[in-house]
């Protein structure tokens, strides 16, 4: 009995130490198996990046770390909007605004001159061909009277023609009235005709007169003088005393600026028959005349009335009818001229005015201007999409000091409160087409 028990304990001794060995063999195994399993590493930053070796992160360049074989690799699905280009998707924390609809009214603010009225002036020109002997013109718009001596002409063809008048005078007294009105046409006075008669002498020297009272030009400088400058953009004040963008530069009215210049024309120069060699403005009748861009032009009429008042004198301001519209292209810029004839006036020539004329903006939406950009002729806004702002190009219609009017229907957008903000000043914005308007 003592034996048997022995024998049991020796038996479970040996079947311990055996499972005992076994187990550690196994551990072993196991363990030599997860050494030999293949290492894998990514990036702390960028965890879909899997290589099997170590290096650098191809995104961010940091080192990559030994990945953890129980932890799975999770990658946010927001992360895609991160990382697309800045000028088509920005993620921002500015404000968004609605935009507002409604009927508003502005007064336009609008530069323009005193000038000439064209309808009054006249024209001088040579009757006869020839060389300027004397010239008693020194300067631009020198103060000339009806009547009052210009020029003198030497002409071959007005000396012939002084010559035929004489020998008909003594051979065929029948033809002499003939001769004599040819002389006339030919820009002879019938007092120097008599003189010629009286005489028997031939003139070589013809005279010409002023046929106005006014202010004389030159052509050659009203050629120079009608070539329009930029001046100030029209602009709107919507009654609290700020003014308005209104489409950009808007030229000066191209009419004669009143600038004594010495006349370029000079004795000795050969003139044709029937060119014209000077115009006369005649000072009773004057011209206010306003440069409209056309944003704003097409909201004027024939009639309208408007105010103005000298740049530098608001007290003296007073009303005036549009009594001319005229749509005007000089030098590659687009523009509309009012014009205002005026009567008994004491404004001068070349005084520059200032005009104020109300508008009624109807229809549209209304944005802030700075929640608009502007490239070029094209215009855009940053619409809110989740939580991001994406660059959508809108039609402005008008445009004022602080707002603008838009026809693209806007109704139910968020729009970024301040553009600029949004610019990345390294790229161009690429609007997105696929987005509904």
């Amino acid at each position: 009995m003592r034996n048997s028990y022995i024998v049991s304990i020796i038996l479970g001794l040996s079947f311990i130490l055996f499972g005992m060995t076994a187990c550690k063999s196994k551990t072993g195994k196991e363990k030599h198996a997860g050494h030999t399993q293949h290492q894998l590493y990514t990036c702390p930053m960028h965890p879909q990046i899997v290589r099997d070796q170590p290096g650098q992160c191809p995104i961010c360049g940091m080192d990559v770390v030994l990945k953890d074989a129980n932890k799975e690799l999770v990658v946010d699905s927001n992360i895609t909007g991160l990382t697309k280009p800045v000028n088509e998707h920005v993620i921002a924390s500015i404000s968004a605004i609605a935009a507002e609809r409604g009927t508003r009214i502005y007064t336009s603010e609008v530069n323009g001159v005193i000038t000439y009225d064209t309808r009054h002036q006249t024209s001088i020109a040579s009757r006869v061909g020839g060389r300027v002997e004397r010239l008693l013109i020194k300067y631009n718009y020198q103060p000339v009277r009806k009547g009052q001596l210009i020029m003198e002409i030497y002409s071959p063809d007005l000396a012939a023609a002084q010559r035929e008048l004489l020998y008909v005078a003594k051979n065929s007294p029948e033809m002499l009235s003939a001769a004599k009105q040819r002389l006339q046409l030919l820009g002879m006075q019938p007092a120097q005709i008599t003189q010629v008669l009286q005489s028997g002498n031939v003139l070589y020297r013809v005279p010409v007169y002023s046929n106005s009272d006014g202010y004389i030009l030159e052509k050659t400088a009203q050629a120079q003088a009608a070539t329009p400058a930029a001046a100030p953009a029209a602009s709107a004040d919507d009654g609290m005393g700020g003014g308005m963008q209104g489409g950009g530069p808007a030229p000066v009215a191209g009419s004669p600026a009143p600038v004594a210049s010495p006349v370029l024309f000079r004795e000795g120069q050969y003139v044709n028959a029937g060119q014209s060699l000077f115009t006369i403005y005649q000072s009773s009748g004057l011209v206010a005349e306003f440069a409209f861009p056309p944003q704003l032009a097409a909201r004027i009429k024939k009639g309208q009335k408007l105010l103005f008042y000298p740049a530098n004198n608001m007290k003296a301001m007073q009303p005036g009818n549009i009594g001319l519209i005229e749509p005007v292209f000089r030098n590659g810029q687009n523009f509309t001229l009012a014009r205002i004839y005026l009567q008994d006036n004491q404004l001068q020539v070349g005084e520059l005015l200032t005009a104020n004329i109300p508008v009624i903006y109807t229809g549209g939406w209304w944005l802030p201007k700075k929640a608009v950009w502007q490239l070029g002729n094209r215009s855009v806004v940053f619409k809110k999409e989740h939580n991001a702002y994406v660059p959508i190009e809108i039609t402005t219609t008008a445009e004022t000091k602080d707002m603008i009017q838009v026809s693209t229907d806007i109704s139910d957008w968020k729009v970024a409160a301040n553009a600029s903000y949004l610019v990345d000043s390294e790229s161009f914005i690429e609007i997105n087409k696929n987005v509904q308007q």
